[in-house]
């Protein structure tokens, strides 16, 4: 039996190993499968585990970088139309008054 483990830096389940209960391609995407602790069946990217060969990106940075440019533009993307769905904002962020005890 193989074990892997979630290396996804925001992944809740980051740092836990789990035993590979079986490995599929799904909706064009490499996915493992394992039991949580209740002993449900759960699945998530290989690509968020140990399970995956390193991409060229992890091999170069060497651990000095948490975000690879194509997650960066995916947030920029997700901001931008995050401002476009609630309107622009004046100025900058309200600011918010102390509170008291």
């Amino acid at each position: 039996m193989q074990l892997f483990r979630v290396t996804h830096p925001f992944h809740p389940l980051y740092g836990r190993e789990f035993m590979l209960v079986d490995r599929r391609n799904t909706w064009g995407e490499d996915r493992v499968y394992f039991h949580d602790d209740v002993g449900n069946l759960k699945r998530m990217p290989a690509a968020w585990t140990s399970a995956a060969a390193p991409n060229a990106f992890e091999t170069v940075s060497a651990g000095r970088s948490y975000f690879r440019i194509e997650d960066l533009l995916q947030l920029a993307t997700l901001i931008a139309r995050h401002r476009e769905a609630n309107g622009p904002t004046k100025g900058r962020a309200r600011k918010r008054s102390p509170s008291r005890k």
